[in-house]
């Protein structure tokens, strides 16, 4: 069951080998005799890393439902740090190493392509031997708080610039709060030249 489900669920285009290993149940679990035995999966739960199989008897005397620990781990290539880097530092190519490695071990998405890590800044102290995940690095800072920055208004036929000061570093696709001259806070998408995109 666990075989096919994990078929049905493989992440497209991935070439990952699956692994799982089922723990066992509570020892002093004590359940009616049951014809059959039928596996689910309980709401909120995923065939990914630590996980938990509902079983529940759907041919016996008294009807019961328990949960078997399963640990599922799915290999594939990943980069792997080949230093520590420090918190706020930019990631190269030099970086890390291709690896195979248990994508399901932490919550995470792995980052696969080098193009979505080069260039990124680590958002907190990364350690050697880290896969390089989502949640390990962050786009670049374009410009710090207090920055004076333009900001840019755009509708069909108008186009309008203006000038405010960034309320918190700014880096590129982030929305910020930006104080106005006129005093006024407004929210902004940080473009890659540095202005601020807002919409009315």
């Amino acid at each position: 069951w666990l075989d096919d489900a994990l078929a049905r669920n493989q992440p497209e285009g991935l070439p990952l080998r699956m692994e799982v290993s089922v723990g066992t149940l509570d020892s002093r679990l004590r359940l009616a005799p049951c014809a059959r035995v039928e596996p689910y999966l309980p709401a909120g739960a995923r065939l990914w890393g630590r996980t938990r199989l509902g079983l529940r008897c759907v041919e016996g005397a008294t009807a019961w439902s328990v949960f078997l620990p399963v640990t599922i781990k799915a290999f594939g290539p990943a980069w792997v740090l080949n230093n520590n880097v420090a918190s706020g530092v930019a990631l190269t190519a030099a970086d890390a190493t291709e690896a195979e490695v248990d994508w399901a071990a932490e919550a995470a998405p792995v980052l696969a392509n080098p193009d979505q890590w080069v260039g990124q800044v680590a958002s907190r102290q990364l350690m050697a031997g880290q896969a390089v995940r989502q949640s390990m690095v962050r786009a670049p800072a374009v410009f710090r708080a207090g920055a004076q920055v333009r900001v840019v208004t755009q509708g069909p036929g108008y186009m309008v610039t203006s000038s405010g000061q960034a309320l918190s570093n700014g880096a590129t696709g982030q929305t910020i709060r930006i104080r106005m001259d006129n005093g006024r806070t407004i929210s902004g998408i940080v473009n890659e030249d540095g202005t601020v995109a807002v919409t009315l």
